[in-house]
């Protein structure tokens, strides 16, 4: 059964491979990433980051979501020596690299929750998956090629677990080095595989912004495996990667 929406401006879709009704559970979900936006979107006057930076950027009286989004940005940003960021020049919040994988591993939580252990969840193309689409097969999870919407680099096989991917090609430069304030520009793409969506998300940003020196660094801070393409298109791949034959379906 597939539910289909769209959430923070970006289309989004839950699987689930399960005989029941799964229809309130997936609306639970999405009111999950629903929630998120209204809280962390940098293009709602009256979100809480909104009102946070209009004030300062102070953390008094935020809430305990906010506090935590907060946490695991720092915990990353101290981790990859500040190429990864969370604070723009200006000092306001930048909570974008957290806020989606994030909301996303919350989203497939209730799914998890409302025992619906075999589900695919997957967020403007980065994905949270568990259990097995069937048979107990490996979910299959498409990575875009750099070059093209219409081309896949790859099809990596994934079991409970996340897959993220940070590049330049939908929105641009939009991915700075924190430590130097310019566009990242060492990478054209970075895949991570993690043991969540959390985790992916903000090490793919990081690997993005430490450029081919980050594909490696990211095994030793929770990534399960990299695959990025290098600025002059050379494919690195390191840790447990799994490619799905050209031959296998679903």
């Amino acid at each position: 059964m597939r539910f289909l929406d769209t959430v923070m401006g970006i289309p989004m879709s839950i699987d689930v491979r399960d005989p029941r009704d799964a229809t309130a559970a997936a609306g639970r979900a999405f009111a999950v990433l629903r929630e998120a936006d209204e809280r962390f979107s940098a293009y709602r006057p009256d979100s809480e980051l909104s009102r946070v930076n209009a004030h300062g950027g102070g953390l008094d009286g935020v809430s305990d979501d906010f506090r935590e989004v907060v946490a695991l940005g720092s915990a990353l940003a101290d981790a990859s020596g500040g190429a990864f960021r969370i604070r723009r020049p200006d000092g306001s919040w930048d909570l974008d690299g957290v806020v989606k994988g994030w909301a996303a591993d919350r989203a497939a939580r209730v799914l998890t929750e409302a025992a619906f252990r075999d589900h695919c969840l997957n967020a403007g193309g980065d994905v949270a998956v568990a259990g097995s689409p069937g048979d107990g097969r490996p979910w299959h999870v498409a990575v875009r090629s750099p070059d093209s919407a219409t081309e896949l680099l790859a099809v990596l096989e994934v079991t409970d677990g996340g897959v993220a991917t940070s590049g330049a090609y939908e929105r641009g430069t939009h991915i700075v080095d924190g430590r130097t304030g310019a566009a990242a520009t060492g990478l054209r793409s970075a895949t991570v595989v993690a043991d969540d969506l959390t985790m992916a998300d903000l090490l793919a940003t990081a690997v993005f912004a430490l450029g081919p020196h980050g594909v490696r660094w990211a095994l030793g801070h929770g990534a399960r495996a990299v695959l990025a393409v290098a600025a002059d298109g050379t494919l690195l791949g390191v840790g447990d990667l799994a490619f799905a034959r050209a031959e296998d379906d679903g």
